[in-house]
């Protein structure tokens, strides 16, 4: 095991994450560092807006450990909000708008934070933040007033980065901080494994709370690579992200694995991620099934990654293999440069190899610990048993693994009440403890189950403090208050009392598992009443395994979720009803989902003539920008060879519809002195480009 964890490397990381960007800044300014949609910046223009944002957080005294709170939707303004903080010599604090405000309020005291970036549209979940408030909108004409030069931050490698919350045992998230030089290391790692170019486009579609998005950020901006930015929301969308994908030709992405599942069930996906070279999955336990699926569908490599919020993102990797392994799981394999990984048991002795242990994280990936939380940051950063320089420490993970004869490590599960849901790592015990919080529940407990579908989602269990009974209605409001959506349970089951062991303590394996009856709703049960209500009934009845589904129950009440809310929407497109996941949860009964759904478009759908000039795509402004020698190089011919007669009526008219209906085969391009234009050719039925040479009554000489 030792071995194993000779990992040491040089990367020069006494830089800060800032300095490594300016670096790229001065070798490709005009190159493009960042897109959205139909907005970009170049890296010169992103470093301008940073550094002026920069200089005004200095003002307000930001600089080495201290710490700002970022609450904004995924835009161009959130890349500069974090670089900003940082070029500020500050650590950034994710703050998600659709977290609950008491949450955010805890979050913003618990890190201390000593100024908050916000946008106007997401200011009101803040509340009274109690510290000053910076507005893009409204405060950036006085923010772009200040200086353009790079500041001088005072940051080292030692300096805090950021912090990011995660889900605490106790009822309150907890605050993991990470240095400069730990994630420097592991962006410094995952550039050496997978040699991102100028040329790649990475896609950054996690949200910020969650720690994956700090390479998807970070990596890209280092290497002088595009970043290009998911629209808020969209990463729960597969559809809008394969047309992404093929629109930007995203090249480097990443999935947990119960999303992957979704993506890879859309139609389409090889033929539209042929621009991806690499794929990256990290946040559960990766199945063996799904790796053997992602093979059947894509080409590029699969890798599948593991770490922990407190260790810096991933601290192992593993490249996943086209024939399978010979194991039970996908292994989570070799640990990365600079770090350590040991298997030890309860005594803290080194566990055989193929014997289980807990996994006990060392190196430079090693966070600081929890902050305002010194008791439990001595409980779960230990001293180093094994260190040869004294004075370090290990991260006790919680996670349970073994390593092979191979050198490679295989996760085996949680040692304790924690679950990773969704990519989201969850403490059952702090949902328990909001739950009980309620007055009419006396006591609460929390464990994950699959439902029929094989979907795992969270499971309440609840014994009433009196003979009435709380609605669900009621109790999910009360946690809505208190916990982010991915905390909250699908399914809340009544008991008059909880099963116990021998010795009096709480028996969860005894805890029933939910059945497939429509649950107790404060409604009465109405059943569909048109064809639209009738087909959605049944879709959500199969996909949330429930048998009976009324018009005016309740998405959530009945077990949905953010991955449940994808399942429907595709088949709802499948039975030809066109949704989004946005209006399943704006819209969150079928009553109101069928007064907004549309007819999905089919191929045969009339779409009109369409003509005029448009914009050219970010494919075609590159392509063009190519200066090509040979501009008709893409140009293709066919030639087919007939075993009938054919009708030379029958074939205008198929060429006519053909013309009338796709728009692109009417595409006209013109080059200027203003550059390279598009527009489609008004249809016209008289101008069909068939000729017709008849042969037929020629001899062969001739």
């Amino acid at each position: 095991m030792r071995e194993w964890n000779e990992t040491e490397r040089e990367y020069g990381r006494e830089r800060s994450i800032a300095a490594v960007f300016e670096e790229q800044v001065q070798q490709r300014p005009e190159a493009v560092a960042v897109v959205m949609g139909e907005r970009s910046w170049s890296y010169a223009e992103l470093n301008r807006r940073a550094n002026q944002l920069a200089h005004y957080l200095r003002e307000l005294g930001v600089g080495p450990e201290v710490c700002v709170g970022l609450c904004v939707e995924r835009s161009l303004e959130m890349v500069v909000g974090m670089l900003g903080i940082l070029k500020a010599g500050g650590a950034y604090v994710p703050l998600d708008a659709s977290y609950p405000t008491e949450r955010l309020a805890y979050m913003l005291a618990d890190a201390g934070v000593a100024v908050v970036l916000t946008q106007e549209r997401v200011a009101a979940v803040l509340a009274e933040p109690g510290v000053p408030v910076v507005c893009f909108e409204r405060d950036w004409e006085q923010i772009g007033q200040e200086s353009e030069t790079n500041p001088e931050s005072g940051a080292v490698a030692e300096n805090l980065a950021y912090v990011i919350h995660t889900s605490g045992s106790t009822g309150t998230p907890k605050g993991a901080m990470n240095t400069h030089r730990a994630i420097g290391n592991r962006l410094h790692w995952m550039q050496q494994r997978y040699q991102l170019t100028p040329a790649d486009r990475v896609l950054q579609k996690t949200p910020m709370s969650f720690d994956v998005s700090v390479w998807e950020f970070f990596w890209p901006l280092l290497q002088g690579a595009r970043l290009v930015l998911a629209r808020p929301g969209g990463h729960q969308d597969p559809e809008y992200l394969l047309g992404l994908i093929a629109r930007e030709q995203i090249t480097t992405l990443h999935f947990v694995p119960s999303m992957l599942q979704q993506f890879l069930a859309e139609s389409g996906v090889a033929q539209q991620c042929q621009s991806v070279r690499q794929v990256m999955c990290s946040g559960e336990a990766l199945s063996l099934e799904l790796q053997e699926r992602y093979f059947e569908v894509l080409n590029a490599p699969l890798h599948n990654l593991y770490g922990p919020t407190e260790a810096a993102v991933d601290v192992t990797s593993w490249e996943c293999q086209r024939e399978g392994d010979s194991g039970t799981s996908v292994p989570i394999g070799e640990p990365i440069s600079n770090v350590e990984v040991y298997v030890l048991d309860e005594q803290l002795r080194l566990a055989p190899v193929g014997v289980v242990g807990q996994l006990y994280l060392g190196g430079v990936c090693v966070g600081r610990g929890y902050v305002r939380q010194p008791g439990l940051t001595a409980e779960r950063f230990i001293p180093h048993p094994y260190s040869r320089v004294g004075g370090e420490r290990l991260y006790r993970t919680g996670d349970e693994g073994r390593y092979r004869a191979d050198g490679n490590l295989e996760y085996v599960g949680r040692a304790d009440q924690q679950v990773k849901l969704r990519g989201y790592r969850i403490e059952l015990g702090e949902i328990e403890a909001v739950l009980q919080q309620h007055e009419s529940v006396s006591e609460a407990a929390v464990l994950v189950h699959p439902n029929e579908e094989g979907h795992k989602q969270l499971v309440a269990y609840v014994v009433s403090a009196s003979e009435t009974q709380p609605a669900t209605s009621e109790l999910r409001q009360f946690m809505q208050q208190r916990l982010p959506i991915y905390m909250l349970p699908s399914v809340f089951m009544f008991l008059d009392a909880f099963p116990l062991t021998t010795s009096g303590k709480l028996n969860r394996k005894a805890l029933p598992a939910p059945d497939s009856t429509r649950p107790e709703l404060d409604r009465e049960f109405v059943a569909p009443r048109t064809s639209g209500e009738e087909v959605m009934a049944q879709i959500w009845a199969q996909v949330l395994g429930v048998e009976e589904v009324g018009v005016h129950d309740n998405f959530f009440e009945l077990g949905g979720d953010s991955i449940i809310s994808i399942q429907i929407v595709a088949r709802a497109r499948q039975q030809g009803l066109a949704i989004s996941a946005r209006q399943l949860f704006q819209y969150q009964t079928i009553a109101e989902l069928a007064s907004v759904a549309t007819v999905a478009e089919t191929t045969d759908a009339a779409q009109g003539d369409l003509s005029g000039a448009l914009p050219l795509t970010p494919i075609q402004r590159w392509f063009f920008a190519q200066e090509l020698a040979e501009q008709h190089h893409f140009n293709q011919s066919v030639l087919l060879s007939v075993q009938q007669p054919i009708d030379t009526s029958l074939l205008r008219e198929l060429m006519t519809a053909l013309l009338r209906q796709h728009d692109a085969l009417r595409l006209r391009f013109t080059h200027t002195e203003a550059g390279w234009s598009q527009e489609i050719a008004p249809f016209d039925a008289d101008d069909v480009p068939l000729t017709v040479l008849d042969f037929a009554h020629v001899s062969a000489a001739e």
